[in-house]
């Protein structure tokens, strides 16, 4: 007998989908390209220029030669380089200290609604829209014989304490860090006050449950949750303390003596006053490596405990 045999249809192989690409649209790109393109030409590029600049001699107008290590290897026989970078790292512990303190703690103060406290909250923000060359020229007019500190003290009976302030080689370093901190504070209380509203409050009425008194609340819970804030306090700290020049050219102008020298006041002198822009430029490649190695210092520690 003949069997019949039935052909099952052929299954056809599902059609593979491609995926289609995305494109990326040309206004998302452009608004991506452009500004990185004008950064890399008004920031980068400059930057790689002064590197190479540094390891040459040059004033300016002749064509520039090449000393190799020189410039570096001159800064540790050169005294004003010196004291200018142990005023520069007192600069940061004093002026990045107090700023940091000053404005964590008028944030704890009237990080709480109540009445009045904008106003005190615009009041402490009001010098960070200053020029400071402008509150320099404010504070210059109070630090004179006859200005307003010396009339006060003299006024409260201290005659012994009024001085000439920006004149004096022991005072003037510490006089020019006043009108600074009188600015920064209120810009570093600002960024606080944004951390402690990010906090939340059921943590705090968990730990007044649990009996935790005031101090056990801010090292246990504040200062934790303020660790992402902390980073940017302490970047913005370092890089304004590090590249601080209007006020103290616009006050002493690194003097007197170059008691209040900072590397940033410097390094202008030299490259504009004694055309120096070859160590200039070596100059401020050691104010990046500084500003740089403490900001990624503290970063990766701060990662490390996060882990």
């Amino acid at each position: 007998m003949a069997t019949l045999t039935v052909e099952r249809p052929r299954t056809r192989p599902a059609p593979v989908r491609r995926r289609k690409r995305k494109r990326l649209s040309p206004v998302l790109l452009a608004f991506v390209l452009v500004p990185l393109a004008v950064e890399g030409f008004f920031v980068f590029w400059p930057a790689i220029q002064g590197v190479f600049l540094s390891f040459t001699s040059w004033d300016g107008m002749t064509a520039p030669r090449a000393v190799g290590l020189g410039n570096y290897v001159e800064m540790f026989s050169d005294e004003i380089f010196l004291s200018s970078l142990w005023h520069t790292v007192l600069w940061l512990i004093l002026f990045g200290g107090l700023s940091a303190l000053g404005g964590l703690g008028m944030a704890l103060l009237l990080a709480k609604e109540r009445r009045g406290v904008g106003f005190y909250r615009s009041a402490l923000f009001t010098p960070v829209v200053f020029s400071l060359v402008a509150t320099s020229l404010i504070w210059q007019a109070m630090y004179q014989p006859d200005g307003l500190i010396n009339n006060l003290l003299g006024g409260l009976g201290l005659e012994s304490w009024q001085h000439s302030w920006l004149a004096d080689p022991d005072t003037a370093m510490y006089a020019v860090i006043v009108p600074a901190l009188w600015r920064q504070i209120g810009y570093i209380m600002v960024l606080y006050l944004a951390g402690l509203k990010g906090i939340d409050p059921v943590l705090y009425e968990a730990a007044t449950v649990d009996g935790a008194t005031a101090w056990q609340k801010f090292t246990n819970i504040t200062l934790p949750q303020l660790s992402s804030v902390n980073s940017v306090v302490l970047s913005v700290i370092v890089i304004d303390s590090l590249r601080s020049f209007d006020v103290v050219w616009a006050l002493t102008r690194g003097g007197p003596f170059h008691s209040s020298e900072l590397l940033s006041t410097y390094m202008y002198s030299t490259a504009f006053q004694s055309l120096r822009l070859g160590y200039a430029s070596a100059l401020a490649v050691v104010i990046f490596v500084l500003a740089f190695g403490v900001i990624v210092g503290y970063l990766v520690r701060a990662f490390r405990e996060a882990d």
